[in-house]
C-alpha cells in the first residue's frame, strides 16, 4: 500500500475515534435542565461555564445547539450501531430524551428559538448584554427552526416513523419561509418584518437547508429533498463570482464567508443527484479549492475574505471551517480523484488536529488567530455537540472507506 493509499484507512480510524471520544465526553457530562445536552465549557481554560458567565452559563439553553445535537446523536447512533454497540445505546438514550424535549419546545407555538432562559422562555440579548423577551415568531422562521427541524426529522425516522409527517411539514415550512422572505437570520433582533426588511440577501439559509438533502436520503426520505437542486441553482446563479470561484455572501457584495462556501459545496456534493452531474461536481470542487486557497493561513481559515482583492477581512479562524473542508474535500476527491482536492483534505486534516484538537478532552478550540487560541465565540458559547466536527468527519469516514475499498478491489484484480 502506498503512502497516499494508507492515508484513507488511517484517517477513517482516527476520525471515528475522535467522534467517539467527543460523544462519550458529552454524554458523561451532567445534563442541562430536564435533559438538554451540556457542552458549556470554555475551550481555552476547560472550565465549565457557571452562573457568573451570564449568557454563556447554565441558565441559558440554546435551541440552535440542541437541534444540531439531536441530528448528531441520531446520525452517530446509526453509524456506531455495528461498530460500538454500547456507545450507540447511549446515543439513542440521549437522542430519545432530547427528541422529546425539542418536541415539547416546538409544541408551544410551532417554533424553536435561539436562546431560552432558566424558565425556558425565549429571550434575546442586546449588544450590551441586556436580556429581553423574544416576541413570538409567528410566520417567521429562523436558523434555530432549521436545525431543530432537521434534528426532529432524523430522530422521528429512527424512533417514531409514524410522527414523520408532522416533522417533515415543519421542515417544509422552514424551506417555504426562505422562498417567501420570511426567514430571519439574526435571532438577536426582534423577530418580524423590520428585521426581515433590513437583512442582507445572504446564501446562508439555503446552504443550511441544502444540508437536509443528504440527511433525508440517509433516512430513506430522499423524495422530500426536492428543493435541493433549486437551492444549488439559486446560490450558483446569484452568488458565484466566476473569475475567482468564490461565493459572495450577498449578490454584488465583496465579502466571502469561505467556510460557508465550502460548507455549501459539501452539502451539494452530498446530494446524490449532483454526483451524476460531472460539470456541477467540477464547479463545486472549484468552489472548495478557491475558498480554501483564498483563506487558509498557518493554522486555519480566516472567517471572511475580499472577493475583489483577496484581502483577509477577519483575524478570526474558527474551528468549524476545517472539518467542513475535510468533509467537502473527501466527497470531492471520492468523486473526481483530483489530487488538489486530496491535498486540501490532508492540509485541513493536519491543521485541525495539530492546531485545534485538544485530545484530552476530545474537543477543539473554538477560534484561533495568528497569536493562538482566543476567546471568540463564533455563534454560541456551547461547544460543538458532534455537528460541525462530528458529522463532517463522519462523511469523510464514509468517503475514505469507499476509496479504500476501491483501492483494495483494484489491487486484487
Amino acid at each position: 500500500m502506498t503512502a497516499v493509499d494508507a492515508f484513507f484507512p488511517e484517517a477513517a480510524a482516527r476520525y471515528a475515534a475522535a467522534n467517539a471520544g467527543t460523544l462519550n465526553w458529552m454524554l458523561d457530562r451532567p445534563a442541562l435542565g430536564s435533559g438538554f445536552l451540556n457542552t458549556k465549557v470554555n475551550s481555552l481554560t476547560l472550565a465549565d461555564y457557571g452562573d457568573a458567565d451570564g449568557l454563556r452559563g447554565p441558565d441559558y439553553i440554546y435551541g440552535w445547539i440542541q437541534g444540531r445535537g439531536l441530528e448528531a446523536l441520531v446520525t452517530h447512533a446509526a453509524f456506531f450501531g455495528t461498530r460500538d454497540t454500547a456507545l450507540a445505546r447511549r446515543l439513542d438514550q440521549a437522542g430519545r430524551r432530547l427528541f422529546g424535549l425539542l418536541k415539547d419546545l416546538r409544541s408551544r407555538d410551532g417554533h424553536v428559538y435561539f436562546r431560552y432562559d432558566s424558565g425556558l422562555e425565549p429571550v434575546r440579548a442586546a449588544e450590551d448584554g441586556t436580556v429581553s423577551r423574544q416576541p413570538p415568531a409567528g410566520d417567521v422562521f429562523t436558523y434555530s427552526d432549521a436545525f431543530a427541524a432537521k434534528g426532529l426529522v432524523a430522530a422521528a425516522a429512527r424512533y417514531t416513523p409514524e410522527e414523520l409527517p408532522e416533522h417533515l411539514r415543519y421542515l417544509a415550512d422552514v424551506i417555504a419561509a426562505i422562498e417567501d422572505n420570511r426567514f430571519q437570520m439574526n435571532e438577536e433582533k426582534p423577530l418580524g418584518a423590520e428585521a426581515l426588511a433590513a437583512q442582507p440577501d445572504d446564501f446562508g439559509p439555503r446552504m443550511i437547508l441544502l444540508g437536509a438533502a443528504g440527511m433525508l436520503a440517509r433516512c430513506g426520505l430522499g423524495e422530500h429533498a426536492g428543493d435541493a437542486q433549486g437551492f444549488i441553482d439559486h446560490v450558483v446563479a446569484r452568488h458565484l463570482d466566476p473569475e475567482t470561484g468564490l461565493l459572495r455572501n450577498e449578490p454584488g457584495g465583496d465579502a466571502c464567508n469561505v467556510g460557508h462556501g465550502i460548507e455549501f459545496a459539501g452539502f451539494a456534493l452530498d446530494h446524490a443527484p449532483v454526483q451524476g452531474n460531472p460539470a456541477l461536481v467540477s464547479l463545486l470542487e472549484r468552489i472548495l479549492i478557491a475558498s480554501f486557497r483564498a483563506s487558509f493561513a498557518e493554522c486555519g481559515l480566516h472567517l471572511t475574505v475580499s472577493v475583489s482583492n483577496g484581502e483577509k477581512l477577519s483575524p478570526y479562524r474558527p474551528w468549524w471551517s476545517l472539518p467542513e473542508t475535510i468533509r467537502t474535500a473527501a466527497l470531492a476527491h471520492r468523486l473526481t480523484g483530483n489530487a488538489d482536492a486530496l491535498a486540501i483534505w490532508k492540509e485541513a486534516d493536519a491543521a485541525f488536529f495539530e492546531h485545534y484538537w485538544r485530545g484530552a478532552p476530545p474537543i477543539a478550540y473554538q477560534t484561533r488567530t495568528a497569536d493562538g487560541p482566543t476567546d471568540y465565540v463564533p455563534a454560541t458559547p456551547d461547544l460543538d455537540p458532534g455537528y460541525h466536527t462530528g458529522l463532517s468527519l463522519l462523511a469523510a469516514i464514509h468517503a475514505a472507506e469507499a476509496i479504500s475499498t476501491s483501492f483494495s478491489a483494484h489491487a486484487s484484480r
